[in-house]
């Protein structure tokens, strides 16, 4: 996104980046640069009325709904403070590149505030648009179009670069990057990771435990990142879910991503985990006697781009006797 990164290691908005003290771990270990705990426009909301249903004077709130949508405003303008200042405090004590992660779900009043976080100090950021297409009413075409009008909007009130994370549940997803690619993109990362629901077949419950990734998720990204790539999208692109080592990070790079996002290994294998990742690459690059990034960037695409290596869609058997 024109940011200048150290290494192309990028901590991911988490509960970790949202305190300072691992994210000076982070930056310790050799991160080239932190995303920001996203700040979610439906839950500030969402807790703002809960508030106010348990306060002694909801029923008044009832009665005069213009007061309820004043102190609703209120109360999201304190948590943006609040946000803001914990974006100054990050920016006073490290210089590497930080990002702040906004999940919006609408183009209406969130973009306006990318001009406080802007100001704030942030050096780009991050629209976590995660709109889940529950709704049978709302057609593909409708919620791909809301993506692109937040966009941009935010661009209209920001000068600093913007990347949208996505999730892959699109009809055409090439489409839709190069919709956003049109409106003014200037990164994409893939994938956003949704919440993955299960059942105990004992208790009959649903429990969510599998929060973490896996490195097995790996090759979702890789493979649209590839085709993306291939096809020559005008935007830089991140890659998350699945990168949980150095071969992870070599494998993103190798299709043309410029840098990954590292979450759930911090997790699994601790924050130092990031100085590993890093001298590992380092390692496996002087092996490869590669001595830039771009030098094996996109590299296993060369002569692959359109053949079956990434646009099969099922498993086919080699021969037919």
């Amino acid at each position: 996104m024109g940011l200048e990164l150290k290494n192309p290691l990028i901590v991911s908005s988490s509960r970790l980046t949202g305190d300072i003290k691992t994210i000076m771990h982070c930056v310790d270990a050799g991160a080239g640069a932190i995303v920001l705990k996203s700040l979610f426009e439906e839950q500030i909301r969402l807790e703002a009325e809960s508030k106010l249903r348990g306060s002694k004077d909801s029923e008044l709130y009832y009665w005069f709904p213009e007061a309820k949508d004043h102190v609703v405003g209120l109360f999201v303008e304190a948590n943006l403070e609040n946000y803001l200042g914990f974006i100054s405090d990050i920016k006073r004590n490290t210089d590497i590149p930080v990002i702040s992660s906004i999940n919006c779900i609408s183009n209406e009043e969130w973009p306006k505030f990318a001009t406080a976080i802007e100001e704030a100090g942030a050096d780009a950021i991050e629209l976590n648009i995660a709109i889940f297409p529950f709704a049978a009413t709302h057609h593909c075409g409708e919620i791909e179009a809301l993506y692109v009008d937040i966009l941009k909007e935010v661009k209209k009130h920001v000068s600093i670069p913007v990347s949208v994370k996505l999730g892959y549940y699109f009809t055409n997803l090439c489409a839709v990057a190069n919709n956003l690619v049109e409106a003014g993109v200037d990164g994409l990362v893939l994938f956003n990771r949704y919440f993955r629901p299960d059942i105990n077949i004992d208790s009959l419950n649903v429990i969510s435990d599998k929060y973490l990734s896996t490195p097995e998720e790996l090759s979702v990204p890789m493979r649209w990142i590839a085709l993306m790539t291939g096809n020559n999208l005008a935007c830089d692109i991140a890659a998350s879910t699945g990168v949980h080592d150095y071969e992870g990070v070599v494998k993103q790079i190798l299709v043309g991503a410029k840098a990954v996002q590292l979450c759930s290994t911090l997790y699994i294998n601790g924050i130092d985990v990031i100085s590993r990742i890093e001298s590992d690459l380092r390692t496996w690059m002087e092996k490869h006697q590669f001595k830039s990034l771009d030098d094996f960037r996109g590299k296993s695409l060369e002569k692959q781009t359109t053949d079956a290596s990434f646009e099969r869609v099922q498993y086919m058997k080699r021969n037919f006797e």
